[in-house]
């Protein structure tokens, strides 16, 4: 048998030495720790600079919520509770027919089972879920952890806003849908205005200078038409300068 104190075949040099070089080293090591800085968190008082994508909870904005249960049906653990009702709003113009419409009654998340996978916020299809960096929601009782609407509702206020885009990345098609959509719909509501306003007066005469999106030209509108001479037989059209008598 091989005498362990004598036997440090095991040693990070690769070299047999007594009792004494490991003493020698576990103090290096000891040395060396003391001499690092050190890093305390004082909390609770003092919080901690959580990441800016940091999954503390989720939060929901109700406005945002159709009730369509896709986050209750995607959600791989089930702990998301949806209730609603329907409700028929009139028609917006007479002769119309009404619609009905998803009213939210009850969202809750059960926090005991919930993974933090994020799968219910990306299905949203509505952005009414996002991550909160809240994480002090702690419970002495698991049923608590049941959190309802209005506890995730008051999470929105800490809910970082989204990060800028990026000046070098290509634009997304929807911003360019969405802009053509807000460009159609402002030349409607213009054309709405003009031909409200020949029907309270025809008389009134609105020069118009079409618009050129390609060229980059802008629209120009006057309420007062400037009156031009009559043209008559007397007079005279004068040739254009050269650019020596100028």
């Amino acid at each position: 048998m091989t005498n362990p104190q004598h036997d440090d075949a095991g040693s990070p040099d690769g070299h047999r030495h007594g009792v004494g070089g490991g003493l020698v080293s576990g103090l290096a090591t000891t040395a060396r720790a003391l001499a690092r800085h050190t890093h305390t968190q004082e909390y609770p008082d003092v919080r901690p600079d959580l990441p800016p994508r940091s999954r503390g909870v989720i939060a929901l904005l109700a406005e945002n919520c159709t009730s369509c249960m896709l986050c209750a049906r995607e959600c791989p653990d089930w702990c998301i509770y949806i209730e609603s009702h329907k409700e028929e709003v009139p028609a917006p113009e007479p002769g119309g027919r009404p619609r009905q419409k998803n009213v939210l009654d009850r969202f809750a998340i059960d926090f005991s089972l919930c993974m933090y996978c994020g799968i219910c916020i990306e299905a949203c299809p509505f952005d009414a879920l996002f991550w909160s960096p809240e994480f002090e929601y702690a419970e002495f009782d698991i049923r608590d952890l049941l959190h309802e609407s209005d506890r995730l509702e008051s999470w929105m206020a800490s809910v970082p806003p989204p990060p800028l885009p990026d000046p070098g990345a290509v634009e997304a098609k929807e911003v360019g849908v969405a802009r053509t959509a807000a460009d159609k719909a402002i030349a409607a509501y213009e054309a709405s205005l003009a031909r409200k306003r020949e029907a309270e007066d025809p008389d009134a005469t609105t020069p118009m200078v079409p618009v050129d999106d390609q060229a980059g030209e802008t629209s120009i509108s006057t309420d007062e038409t400037t009156e031009l001479p009559p043209v008559t037989d007397e007079t005279q059209v004068l040739p254009p300068a050269d650019e020596g008598e100028r």
